[in-house]
């Protein structure tokens, strides 16, 4: 979203907090902007009366406050939410209101499933972790899956899981997510992130064992095992030999002590 035709010089106290996100808003223009960049995250941590209180109190917009209310009091859905605060703050052009309502009604038309993985994905994106495997686990462990959406998507919701589970360096369970994800969509990246997460939760023995007898995992194994040693060598070749001959000395002593 970009020209603002009114600045607000307010700026709140007590800022209001986003818990899910763990961001502190001390503005109305933070407030939008996060609403217009965050169409999909928009429920009752947005919509509720303790952000209108906020408004009015914080940011001296009764008026606006008193228009949230009446919609919240209305039982009015997320777009009308988002259309009244943004009407209200007059802070963006019309032209550019009518774009994020375009959005909206374009959100209407998805699969709610969609939209919960959208949730996931952005929380995955802005680092809350934990709270996008949440998001990812209630679509995967639903009582009924939407099969109109296909095995591929949720083959792509459990590759996320995979991913978000892997930078809580929760390894094997990122791996039992890649390992679904993989025989939903047999997408050959799936199967690496797979075997990557088992070479790092696994002994070696172990994941030898898991490799052996299986020609797919084999053959996926080299590649990876090729890739580590690439990744490994970039790695040693940007690291000052002051530093890698600091470590090697540490190394040594902690040998010396065991």
């Amino acid at each position: 979203m970009g020209s603002l035709i009114l600045c607000h010089d307010k700026r709140a106290k007590q800022p209001y907090e986003i818990g899910r996100v763990h961001l502190r808003i001390y503005t109305i223009e933070e407030l939008c902007y996060y609403v217009c960049n965050n169409l999909y995250l928009i429920d009752h941590t947005i919509m509720n009366r303790q952000l209108c209180e906020w408004i009015a109190t914080e940011l001296g917009l009764g008026k606006l406050a008193d228009k949230l209310r009446d919609e919240l009091a209305r039982s009015c859905s997320e777009e009308q939410f988002v259309l009244t605060l943004l009407g209200g703050s007059y802070i963006y052009a019309q032209s550019e209101i009518n774009k994020i309502q375009g959005i909206l009604e374009n959100l209407q038309n998805q699969r709610e499933v969609e939209k919960i993985k959208f949730k996931g994905d952005t929380l995955l994106e802005s680092g809350e972790y934990s709270a996008a495997v949440l998001v990812y686990q209630s679509l995967v462990n639903a009582p009924q899956r939407d099969e109109s959406a296909g095995k591929a998507f949720y083959g792509r919701v459990y590759g996320c899981l995979g991913s978000a589970y892997g930078r809580l360096f929760l390894y094997e369970e990122a791996a039992n997510a890649y390992k679904e994800g993989y025989y939903l969509c047999e997408e050959p990246d799936m199967l690496k992130a797979y075997l990557y997460c088992c070479y790092q939760a696994y002994s070696r023995t172990e994941y030898t064992k898991m490799l052996s007898g299986n020609p797919l995992f084999l053959s996926m194994g080299s590649v990876l095992k090729e890739e580590l040693k690439e990744t490994h060598a970039q790695m040693d070749r940007n690291i000052p030999d002051e530093m890698l001959e600091e470590w090697k000395n540490e190394y040594r002593k902690e040998g010396e002590s065991l």
